[in-house]
């Protein structure tokens, strides 16, 4: 058993998430509804970790705030404050903040699992999975570069060099066609596979 496959496997069964490996592969093949991405699957099945996380430590919240709580956790244009903030409530609620970011797997995890323990299989025929992993690899690319200069900011605040109040953080990536001319951010380029020229 590889370790991808028993992270995702030994979490739906440690969290009781029984229904989970249906979900995501019927969302994975689209079923009857619009194919999800594995990224998409990856953050969808993250909230549910968190969410069964929130539940079991039996904290009060109100529709939608579980989903909030992952964004805060995640996302690359939360601001240092409000992702600290978060992590402090669900502490204050008895949950392990780093143990259930590290709980918190990738597309590729998502992937092993369908593939070799639901024995799934999904061909395309288009080279999705080639731009959804060149797509992860600018992502971590994006996500050390934002890490990296919230960092410097918050090093040069401390040390009284740099005055800012609560600051985001915005990587942003676009690609401009010498050809037809238009300019698109990569992500907004990946999901449409071309520019204007075809």
């Amino acid at each position: 058993m590889g370790s991808e496959q028993s992270k995702v496997a030994q979490l739906i069964e440690t969290y009781g998430l029984a229904s989970m490996g249906a979900e995501l592969e019927r969302a994975w093949l689209g079923d009857n509804q619009e194919r999800q991405s594995l990224r998409d699957l990856a953050d969808r099945f993250n909230q549910a970790v968190l969410m069964a996380a929130i539940r079991d430590a039996g904290m009060d919240v109100i529709d939608g705030e579980p989903e909030n709580f992952y964004r805060l956790l995640t996302a690359d244009d939360v601001s240092a404050g409000k992702r600290i903030e978060a992590r402090n409530r669900l502490e204050r609620a008895g949950i392990d903040v780093a143990k259930l970011e590290d709980q918190f797997v990738t597309y590729q995890a998502i992937r092993y699992y369908l593939r070799n323990v639901r024995d799934v299989s999904y061909d395309p025929g288009t080279g999705t999975e080639q731009v959804e992993r060149e797509r992860g690899t600018i992502d971590r690319l994006r996500s050390r570069v934002e890490t990296i200069v919230r960092d410097t900011v918050d090093r040069l605040k401390t040390a009284d060099k740099l005055t800012i109040g609560e600051y985001r953080v915005f990587v942003s990536i676009d690609i401009r066609c010498q050809d037809c001319g238009t300019r698109h951010s990569i992500s907004d380029l990946l999901d449409r596979g071309s520019c204007n020229c075809q």
